[in-house]
């Protein structure tokens, strides 16, 4: 189960904060017991980009075999 602090990945995009599927949010609170998740997205150098709630569907926590990527924002 998803806990606050644990670090999930973007499973859409959401394009009105130039977010990708494949980036990778913190979860700042959780709702209804895990249904969903309030996730902060920052950049790189800690700028907070966006905080979102979002389902665990969409925010699932990041696997052992998953690497980070960096990319310029559009």
């Amino acid at each position: 189960m998803i806990q606050e602090l644990d670090s999930v990945v973007l499973t859409i995009d959401l394009p009105e904060k130039k977010l990708i599927q494949g980036d990778i949010g913190t979860v700042v609170l959780v709702h209804q017991g895990g249904v969903g998740s309030e996730v902060e997205f920052v950049t790189l150098t800690g700028k907070t980009l966006a905080i979102f709630s979002l389902f665990s569907s969409q925010v699932p926590l990041i696997g052992d075999r998953e690497i980070a990527h960096a990319r310029m924002l559009a």
